[in-house]
């Protein structure tokens, strides 16, 4: 179906978290897809749905393992894993140094992704511009998602990286929806996104802030265990709820969407 991609520019504020938390109230079928080449960590932060670790070793590992005489969308799920409340996950590498060797699986696992039988991914790609080889992956996206804090200097380098990936992914012929989401506490939430929505406009960028993700820590700790009532009620669900009705959407009504994935 379609392949939403999640990144950041300098630090990455909140992109795994936003992925997951995403993923799991996403409106359609979803799977979550650990692709930051800097390493990612998964496998140590959330449960596997019996109460076990995750196996950092089944993924994007074993994946890229059995992928080098082609890949196709169906033989993702043989190197999936599942979490506490059923969402279903693929690990990523464990780090920068294993990027090295998978360099080449970037552009094959994007039009995997992007061609997943009845099935949106999201994908979790980190800090973007440190590794190049990932617009490949990227650039396979239906819709491009950078997340900021509302403080100006992120805000500055953001609007940078916006700018950039826009013509990096133009240049190889690429023009996904790309988007700006604000990761604001509730209390500022609103005065952030309209102070983000004023730089963007300034930079001639008026339309680029789609919405935004509540800053809720208590909610992050509570996603690390059993989904449950508390979590349900959280901020940062209400909000993730929201953002993904918006994105969904958006991917649903593109009409090069239609036909990648049934």
């Amino acid at each position: 179906m379609a392949l939403i991609a999640l990144a950041a520019d300098k630090g990455a504020p909140g992109v795994t978290t936003a992925a997951t938390v995403l993923a799991a109230v996403w409106p359609r079928p979803s799977l979550l897809a650990e692709c930051d080449a800097a390493g990612g960590d998964l496998a140590y932060r959330l449960p596997a749905e019996d109460g076990s670790a995750l196996n950092p070793a089944r993924g994007l590992l074993s994946l890229g393992a059995t992928a080098r005489r082609g890949l196709a969308p169906q033989q993702v799920h043989e190197h999936t894993q599942r979490l506490v409340g059923g969402l279903e996950v693929l690990v990523g590498i464990n780090s920068a140094e294993q990027a090295t060797g998978l360099s080449w699986l970037w552009e094959p696992l994007g039009l995997a992704l992007a061609a997943m039988p009845g099935t949106d991914v999201i994908a979790d790609c980190g800090r973007v511009g440190s590794h190049p080889a990932v617009y490949d992956l990227i650039g396979e996206a239906s819709a491009v998602v950078l997340f900021t804090r509302p403080h100006l200097d992120q805000v500055a380098h953001m609007r940078e990286r916006y700018v950039a990936l826009g013509r990096a992914l133009a240049e190889r012929g690429k023009r996904p929806h790309l988007g700006v989401v604000v990761i604001a506490p509730q209390r500022e939430y609103a005065r952030a996104l309209g102070e983000v929505r004023r730089i963007m406009s300034a930079a001639g960028q008026p339309e680029a802030v789609i919405g935004g993700l509540a800053h809720d820590p208590k909610g992050a700790d509570l996603l690390r265990g059993e989904w449950g009532g508390r979590l349900e009620r959280s901020l940062l669900v209400r909000s993730a709820r929201e953002l993904a009705a918006h994105l969904a959407g958006r991917v649903a009504s593109d009409p090069t969407v239609v036909g990648r994935g049934t």
